[in-house]
């Protein structure tokens, strides 16, 4: 029995297999299976360049949790969490084990979700593919020799991306399919070779469990200042956060996916999933340095064939090319994947109207309703069928990826503010002087964001002069260095001053329409608190 193999198998799980198993391999072997088995190519300085075909981004509408009596009264049932009779999970369930049962080769890995030992979660993943495995392995936290061994699996995912789904049989939308079972612990994935669907799950997964044990489950990456303080980043996909969290100057605890505590604030992985397009060595060195690092697993990154030179700025194949890599590649990372508890707290949206100043001090009242609201942009190629930028409202900024009711989320934000006295950032880095659809109008640069950034986490930006926008209430500088202050007023930057105002006030009914969903939810300080709602406006 080779040291990586838990003495817990496939067998003890009800899994019959004549497949030969690869368990907990290593990231070089892992890369030579899937190299010898045609997955993949290596690019120049030692990557791994994959493919997923016409999956290039999460196939949202094809998620569903089962509805038994665990999850009745417990998941918030909508578009977001589709129901899957029980029935229809166990034909699916079925099929999956016989598929299983036919292979050849599978390979499995024995994970960790989250990097709090007292509050993590152990999780097998089976996967087809050998990449599957290696980023699965990347993006999770890996176990220890001795912490194999006695391993035995909380929760399970199988993933066969060769799998077809049934909808009449199977009760889903597609040949793709990605269903939850809480009560049986066990996640089944078939039909799309996108690797996020894995990660996202155990993301869903923690996002279920968690609150019950008072821990606060976030989409958002963070760091550690070099006092030990610690700041948290909400957004979406494309709004900054792993950008903005890769800072040489602090410490990186993670970059997507964290859980609050009562002690700290801990990574849920042990990895890093960063898009790649339009990257460069100028505006993300840190980033950068990992797509020249063999262990990192590019997905969708188009690649010289004869030079295996890649070149991130060509969208051919998709435009949210991937790349996944451990924390360990980015300099200065947490030892332990954990830190304080936070200082402050940044809302990243990407604003696809040019309303939105590039940074605003909230209330902690205006933190709860913006975390609730989730405002952004979606951007082209992060969910199945999106091209153009759009605005959006994602509740907790991670809409997709939460179970429970938005309030309970809010909530548990709402105490830990006020617990800890957190100071709270509305951050754009989104579009500035005008819509993302008109000519020439480009996204905030990267250098300003970052400036403003780091007067708000070193605290200088509180000596600041502020406005209070008449449209939003929350307070925005006048100055900050050598920024151009028409950066700090939207309204400014904007050459036609009636377009603006009227785009503005479109957003602000937006706002407005989207929360009557939690108005019931919350008490009268959050409501108050709702652009609009202020004198001026």
């Amino acid at each position: 029995m080779s040291e990586r193999q838990p003495r817990h198998g496939l067998d003890a799980m009800g899994i019959a297999t004549g497949a030969n198993l690869h368990w907990n391999l290593i990231p070089a072997q892992l890369v030579e299976h899937a190299l010898r088995r045609g997955e993949g190519e290596l690019a120049k300085d030692g990557p791994l360049v994959v493919a997923t075909g016409k999956h290039t981004g999460r196939s949202a509408k094809d998620k569903f949790i089962v509805r038994d009596a665990e999850t009745e009264s417990t998941v918030w049932w909508g578009d977001t969490n589709k129901g899957m009779t029980p029935e229809h999970f166990a034909a699916l369930k079925a099929d999956f084990l016989a598929e299983v049962a036919k292979r050849d080769t599978l390979f499995v890995q024995d994970l960790f979700g989250g990097s709090q030992p007292e509050h993590r979660v152990k999780v097998r993943v089976i996967n087809e593919f050998a990449w599957h495995s290696q980023f699965i392995r990347t993006l999770l936290v890996r176990p220890t020799n001795e912490e194999l061994q006695s391993f035995v699996p909380e929760y399970t995912i199988i993933d066969l991306p060769s799998f077809r789904a049934d909808p009449a049989k199977h009760g889903c939308r597609s040949e793709t399919v990605i269903a939850v079972n809480f009560t049986e612990k066990l996640i089944l994935i078939g039909g799309t070779a996108y690797a996020g669907e894995m990660k996202k799950s155990v993301f869903g997964l923690l996002n279920y469990l968690l609150p019950e044990q008072g821990i606060m489950p976030m989409h958002c990456s963070a760091n550690i200042g070099p006092n030990g303080d610690t700041a948290v980043f909400f957004g979406l996909s494309g709004t900054g956060k792993t950008t903005l969290s890769a800072d040489a100057s602090r410490t990186l605890i993670g970059d997507d996916e964290h859980g609050w505590s009562d002690t700290a604030v801990f990574n849920f992985e042990g990895g890093c999933y960063a898009k790649m397009i339009n990257l460069s060595a100028e505006a993300e060195p840190e980033i950068f340095a990992t797509t020249k690092r063999f262990g990192t697993v590019l997905e969708n990154v188009v690649m010289d064939p004869e030079t295996r030179e890649l070149d991130f700025n060509d969208n051919t194949l998709a435009e949210n090319s991937r790349g996944s890599y451990p924390l360990e590649f980015i300099p200065n990372t947490s030892e332990k994947n954990l830190g304080p508890v936070p200082q402050n707290i940044i809302f990243l949206t990407a604003d696809a109207y040019g309303v939105l100043p590039p940074i605003a001090k909230l209330t902690p009242e205006q933190a709860m309703y913006h975390f609730l609201s989730g405002y952004t942009a979606r951007v082209a190629g992060t969910e199945i069928g999106v091209t153009e930028p759009s605005a959006t409202f994602s509740t907790c900024f991670g809409a997709p990826f939460m179970p429970r009711h938005p309030s309970i989320y809010g909530n548990l934000l709402k105490e830990r503010i006020a617990k800890g006295g957190v100071k709270c950032w509305l951050v754009n880095t989104g579009w500035s002087g005008g819509k993302a659809t008109m000519p020439g109008i480009k996204r905030m640069p990267i250098k300003v964001t970052r400036a403003l950034l780091n007067a708000a986490l070193d605290g200088s930006l509180n000596s600041a002069e502020f406005r209070k926008d008449p449209n939003f209430g929350f307070m925005v500088p006048v100055a900050v260095g050598e920024i151009d202050p028409n950066m700090l007023d939207p309204r400014a930057a904007w050459s036609n001053k009636a377009d603006y105002d009227a785009t503005a006030g479109k957003l602000v009914d937006e706002f407005v329409a989207n929360f009557a969903q939690f108005a019931e939810h919350v008490d009268e300080g959050v409501r108050q608190a709702a652009p609009g709602a202020t004198e001026n406006a």
